[in-house]
């Protein structure tokens, strides 16, 4: 059988950046037999069968999209399905493993210059002249990588897109001061780096403050987690902040939109995407349809995504679609931060860690469990007092707990 990409969401073009598998390997179901890098995350493709690699169609630096074979298979079902036949069956001579050579597939345009259709599009986004950049891979084929050094230097060309105009920190020599160690960044931060870069330069960044008093919401959460506990996973706050959010953004469905030119697109549908921290940096994974959904069945998708991301096992799809963005540092610790919004959304929620403090309560003071919360926007969509309006409905929502059911 021929063994396809499956679905990865919007991608095409997607370069291969591993082959795990050679002619004659033998695979079970979900072993995985390439790696694929998108401008968002690395995803391997399983086998989708048990049986044994026959050929293999691509190579590291092709580009594939869903529906393009990459390996053939014979299906152990089948083999062993098959009627013994008195001598064997003479076997096709197997294909030799193919010479890493440039895939035409690779890009290579009028201008001679060698580089996949993904890189030339970031080389777009940052205003990078690819002529300009050293390529490593095959025959001088310019990688992402590459490309991705090249803008860390400062060395992209002035031009009137993203950087445009902001000098390059100079470079030291930091061993002339002592013993240093160089190690690569991780793929997840190589990838996130320039889109952060991008939200930064481009959207003009605000954050608003507020607190809420979730001394009843945890303790609501903490029996729903007891009860949890017994079926494998856990009730967490984030759970209730996720609804919280879900019933704010539609009270106020400007925070739910894009800029797109002189128009708001406004989205009818609350899919917001949760920081996970992974070994090898932040990934932010999508759960979808939090205003339709539960705070169990919010606990459950958590703990799934959660999972997966710090397994290295999210899919495309698992990371596209967010209309809104939740970091959650409770776990760690602060006070309050600046978190970049994730263009194009245009407001992200930071929460740090509860702290017991003392509230009067009109007679005295008492002591209550705050949450702070940092809102970051786009000034451009959403003003001042459209901010402190959805962060004071927010908390006023996580104050008590029943009206999440509203």
């Amino acid at each position: 059988m021929d063994i396809k990409v499956p679905d990865i969401g919007d991608f095409s073009d997607v370069p291969v950046i591993e082959v795990l598998v050679t002619p004659g390997a033998v695979v079970r179901a979900e072993d995985p037999l390439i790696t694929l890098e998108t401008d968002k995350a690395t995803m391997e493709v399983p086998s989708p069968v048990d049986g044994t690699i026959v050929s293999v169609s691509v190579a590291v630096g092709d580009t594939v999209s869903q529906g393009s074979v990459i390996a053939v298979a014979e299906v152990a079902e089948v083999a062993e399905a098959a009627p013994a036949a008195e001598e064997p069956a003479p076997v096709a001579e197997q294909p030799a493993v193919p010479e890493v050579t440039e895939p035409a597939t690779a890009g290579s345009d009028d201008d001679g210059l060698r580089a996949t259709p993904l890189v030339r599009r970031l080389a777009r986004e940052l205003d990078v002249d690819l002529t300009a950049v050293s390529g490593s891979g095959i025959k001088a084929r310019v990688t992402k990588q590459d490309l991705l050094a090249h803008y860390e230097r400062g060395l992209a060309p002035a031009g009137t897109a993203v950087g445009a105009g902001i000098p390059a920190i100079p470079e030291v020599d930091f061993a002339k001061f002592g013993p240093v160690r160089r190690v690569p960044l991780s793929r997840i931060k190589r990838l996130s780096g320039p889109h952060l870069h991008r939200s930064w330069l481009n959207v003009p960044h605000v954050t608003h403050a507020d607190e809420a008093d979730i001394t009843d919401l945890d303790a609501y959460r903490r029996e729903l987690d007891e009860d949890a506990r017994a079926d494998g996973y856990r009730v967490t706050l984030l759970s209730f902040l996720l609804k919280a959010a879900a019933a704010s953004l539609r009270q106020y469905p400007e925070l739910n939109s894009s800029l797109a030119g002189e128009e708001l697109v406004l989205k009818d549908y609350v899919h917001i995407g949760v920081a996970v921290d992974t070994p090898d940096g932040l990934v932010v994974p999508v759960v979808r349809d939090v205003d339709r959904k539960g705070i169990l069945e919010l606990s459950r998708d958590l703990a799934d995504l959660s999972t997966r991301a710090r397994d290295g096992k999210l899919s495309a799809t698992d990371l596209q679609g967010a209309t809104f963005t939740i970091s959650s540092l409770g776990g760690i610790g602060g006070t309050h931060f600046t978190p970049i919004v994730n263009a194009p959304e245009v407001a992200i929620l930071g929460v740090v860690r509860s702290t017991m403090a003392p509230v009067w309560d009109g007679e005295g003071f008492v002591p209550r469990l705050m949450l702070p919360l940092c809102l970051s926007y786009d000034h451009r969509v959403v003003d001042g007092a459209l901010a402190a309006r959805f962060t004071a409905h927010l908390a006023h929502l996580a104050g008590d707990v029943r009206r999440l059911v509203l």
